[in-house]
């Protein structure tokens, strides 16, 4: 597993558009431990859901499983919709 991605006011929508391009399994990991995997619906819905304010993600944990999909989302969050 990848180093851990810490995410501040994301788009949501985008986000989960750029979630769902990604190849393994992504994480959100909570303050509490809890590991949720954002490639199921059910887990963005669940995880998301304790997380935004507002429409955005405030802050968040996230772990990768493949390298690619790390620096995908790494770029993702320093350029937003651009990162394509």
């Amino acid at each position: 597993m990848s180093n851990a991605i810490e995410l501040h006011d994301v788009d949501v929508k985008a986000f989960l558009s750029v979630i769902d391009t990604c190849e393994g399994d992504v994480f959100l990991v909570t303050d509490e431990g809890d590991r949720l995997n954002l490639k199921s619906k059910l887990c963005q819905l669940i995880g998301l859901t304790q997380l935004i304010e507002g429409g955005k993600i405030t802050n968040a944990h996230i772990e990768c499983q493949k390298p690619e999909d790390e620096s995908k989302l790494f770029r993702f969050n320093i350029f937003g919709d651009k990162a394509e």
